[in-house]
Order: C-alpha cells, then structure tokens, then sequence
C-alpha cells in the first residue's frame, strides 16, 4: 500500500531526499531535511532576518549596534577605537582607604580599626588608646 501524499522532498538542489518529517525553514520558508535544516547546511539567503546578534563591547560592556552587512568584530573595533568609554583607571579599585586619624601619620588600612573609646579610626600601630592620646571616655583603661 503506497501513500504518494506523504512526506516532501528536501529542497537542497544536491539532495532531494523524500523525508516523511519535513522541516521547515523559518528564514526562507523552503522545506529540508534533517540534514539541511541548518541555516549553513543550506546556504540560506535569507539567514540575516533571524540572525539577530547584538555584540557587546569586552571592555565597558556596551552593546553595540550593528548594520545589516557589517562584521561585528570591525563595528566594535572601531567603537573601541573611538567612542568607548573605558577608564583603567576607574576600573582600578583602591584597597587602602581608611586612614588613620593620629596627627602625623600618614598610614591608611584595609579595615577600620575604631577605638572603643573615641570612636576614631586608626592604624594598626595607633590602634590601642595610649598609642593615639585618646580623649575618649574618662574610665580607666584597665582594672588592673
């Protein structure tokens, strides 16, 4: 018992399989066979309107718009060649920021090392209340 309504020929020209599961290409509306469903398999013409791939800058993370026509890797090129906004030196994050508050020194910390007493910020070095002449609570320091 034959069914000559059943199933499509592929429309690669080198192909022409009879497939009982055609595929049909979203691009150029044209039915393939497994093997050529894949934009490339069959060197589609209309593979463009679906290719919609917006590149992104590697350095200040902008997506960049790019024309029908044109090679993503020239387009963003020539956005980093001119119009990016990159800053190595915002990029930089400063790790010592927190400088100690005894006249004359200059050192700065990671973390801040608050006195107990004053509430102030100091170095390691100036962190207990005799090394920075707390003026802080008048209790004395220990019991001992």
């Amino acid at each position: 018992m034959e069914l000559p309504g059943l199933g499509r020929h592929c429309s690669e020209r080198t192909c022409k399989q009879l497939d009982f599961l055609p595929l049909k290409c979203d691009a150029c509306e044209e039915v393939f066979c497994k093997d050529h469903i894949r934009y490339d398999d069959h060197k589609c013409s209309c593979a463009y309107k679906k290719n919609v791939q917006v590149p992104v800058c590697p350095l200040c993370n902008t997506p960049i718009p790019v024309q029908k026509e044109e090679i993503p890797d020239i387009v963003v090129g020539a956005h980093m060649d001119k119009d990016c906004k990159y800053n190595p030196a915002q990029q930089k994050q400063r790790i010592f920021t927190n400088k100690c508050l005894k006249p004359g020194c200059k050192r700065k910390e990671m973390m801040k090392v608050i006195c107990e007493q004053c509430g102030g910020n100091f170095c390691i070095k100036h962190r207990h209340p005799l090394d920075h002449d707390c003026k802080g609570s008048s209790s004395p320091i220990s019991k001992a």
